[in-house]
């Protein structure tokens, strides 16, 4: 169980994830922000990101709108309102579940893969 701030507690089973968010004018200093170690729990993502089985495989930017960026990405929603709680678009959350390991020679739990909107 993993503990996503107000959100509560959630069981992430083993595999890939994607989160789609936004970076903003400075998208390189958010992402650093998010994969810091030493960094003040603010958003869902860094609560995920905090946990020593939570893997970033990588990201990719996108001029798209994160909500727009979201929708057209396949997955299943475990955990609603994830990055989405003043979300006016109806995504429902911003963090889906693709599936299990692929790569099982892999030793962390969840992969997680990042999609950042420039906006």
């Amino acid at each position: 169980m993993i503990t996503i701030g107000k959100l509560g507690s959630f069981r992430f089973p083993a595999g890939e994830y994607v989160y789609t968010g936004s970076g903003g004018d400075n998208v390189e200093a958010r992402v650093g922000r998010h994969l810091s170690g030493s960094k003040k729990l603010r958003w869902h993502i860094d609560y995920l990101l905090s946990n020593s089985s939570v893997v970033v495989m990588g990201f990719t930017l996108f001029r798209e709108a994160e909500c727009a960026v979201n929708q057209t990405t396949e997955g299943v929603i475990l955990v609603p309102k994830f990055g989405a709680t003043d979300c006016r678009n109806g995504c429902g959350s911003h963090l889906k579940y693709l599936g299990p390991e692929a790569d099982l020679s892999y030793t962390a739990g969840v992969k997680c893969f990042g999609a950042i909107a420039r906006s």
